[in-house]
């Protein structure tokens, strides 16, 4: 009896709650905060996604195809296609990479100095640790074995390097006639430098250079300081000809001066370099075709040298839409630099846009005979994982930056 009263009283309660709308009521009360802030966050989600430069991206993806077709080809030699996977991996991680940070608000950086300068210090850790802890390739210490991975932290300090010294000229930038600006900035630049060029890493060591050296005209540099630094720096040069520089280095050196001297030693890979290019013609061998590189004539054809591989197979026409790419994500960059809001973001991307155009220019500059051989990768379009992760890391900052112009 008791228990059919009350099954009916709930009945008629609930009946009658449906009459009045309760439910709706309820509905209401317990998931439309919940909705709206969620539908809120999705609609914030896709405004900053569309405030992002996909032309840049789209650049980038272009480039990473050109990357992968050059890769998969010198892996048919072998049949050993690790390095085209991994370089695939690696892309689809550093694009991820730099969506993400690319929602972290950039003046994160641009208001904690102490932020940067512990990233600056950890760098300098992380290259005199391979001197103690990372294995010999190639006759340098500059690489730190994660299993089947390698990380180079001259990777990470290049970026890190361009983005302390923004930080430090964006504050002092009226006050670039002041002579110990320089020098407190070249002390910064100087400590990594050395690192690398005692792994040795010159090509590295150069590399970190240039980003000092951009930077200070860029900033306002005056003419006769920087003639005085590039005096510096030519007496530096000579030290470290006399001191630092290995033998195997100074016959790279000697070699692309005199290419005649040593054909079939030093400069022997410059000679199979410039063989490659001018097989590749108009139109290029074709895909898969390149003589030089299938028959194990050309070195390093996916890193050092993979601009002579892709000559020989796409020819000038697939050279000049390499460059064109790389024209065009200058263009880019750089228009992110001037629309950038402070002088912070404004250095720290012609930074970023400094060492991608130095290590494009060093890298086919070798390629072509126009420079020794200093193991600089071609941004993008070169295997390796270290310089593509911190590339499109520091790309997420900038894309962050552009979202907020």
């Amino acid at each position: 009896m008791t228990k059919s009263f009350v099954l009916g009283f709930c009945k008629l309660g609930f009946n009658w709650a449906l009459d009045i709308g309760a439910w709706d009521f309820l509905q209401k009360i317990l998931f439309k905060n919940h909705r709206s802030d969620l539908m809120f966050r999705f609609s914030n989600i896709f405004l900053h996604l569309k405030r992002l430069d996909w032309k840049l991206f789209l650049t980038i993806f272009a480039l990473a195809a050109i990357s992968l077709l050059a890769i998969y080809s010198s892996c048919t030699v072998k049949g050993d296609f690790s390095n085209f996977y991994k370089q695939a991996g690696f892309f689809g991680v550093g694009f991820l990479l730099a969506i993400v940070l690319s929602f972290l608000d950039w003046r994160v950086f641009r208001e904690n100095s102490y932020f940067i300068l512990l990233l600056y210090f950890l760098c300098i850790l992380l290259l005199i640790g391979v001197f103690f802890f990372a294995g010999e390739i190639r006759g340098t210490k500059s690489w730190y074995k994660i299993g089947e991975f390698s990380f180079d932290p001259v990777e990470l300090t290049k970026f890190v390097l361009a983005m302390l010294l923004a930080k430090y000229f964006s504050k002092r930038h009226i006050e670039m006639y002041k002579i110990q600006h320089i020098f407190l900035s070249g002390f910064y630049a100087a400590i990594p430098v050395v690192l690398a060029a005692l792994q040795p890493n010159i090509g590295s060591a150069s590399l970190l250079l240039i980003v000092w050296l951009g930077i200070l005209v860029i900033s306002g540099i005056k003419i006769k300081h920087f003639l005085f630094v590039c005096l510096g720096l030519v007496l530096a040069v000579a030290l470290g000809w006399n001191f630092f520089i290995h033998d195997y280095q100074k016959a790279r050196i000697t070699s692309f001066l005199f290419p005649q001297a040593d054909p079939f030693g030093a400069s022997w890979s410059q000679k199979q370099a410039g063989i490659a290019i001018g097989s590749g013609g108009l139109l290029g061998q074709g895909w898969l075709n390149g003589s030089q590189t299938h028959h194990g004539f050309l070195p390093e054809p996916q890193t050092d040298f993979i601009f002579s591989a892709l000559a020989e197979e796409f020819g000038l026409a697939g050279v000049a839409v390499l460059i064109l790419l790389f024209a065009y994500l200058f263009w880019r960059v750089l228009k992110i630099a001037i629309q950038a809001e402070s002088n912070f973001a404004r250095l720290f991307v012609f930074g970023f846009a400094i060492i991608i155009f130095a290590q494009m220019f060093i890298n086919i500059a070798m390629n072509l005979g126009m420079a020794p051989i200093v193991g600089i990768s071609l941004p993008f379009v070169s295997y390796g994982g270290s310089n593509l992760l911190f590339i499109f890391a520091s790309l997420g900052i900038i894309q962050s930056i552009k979202a907020s112009s």
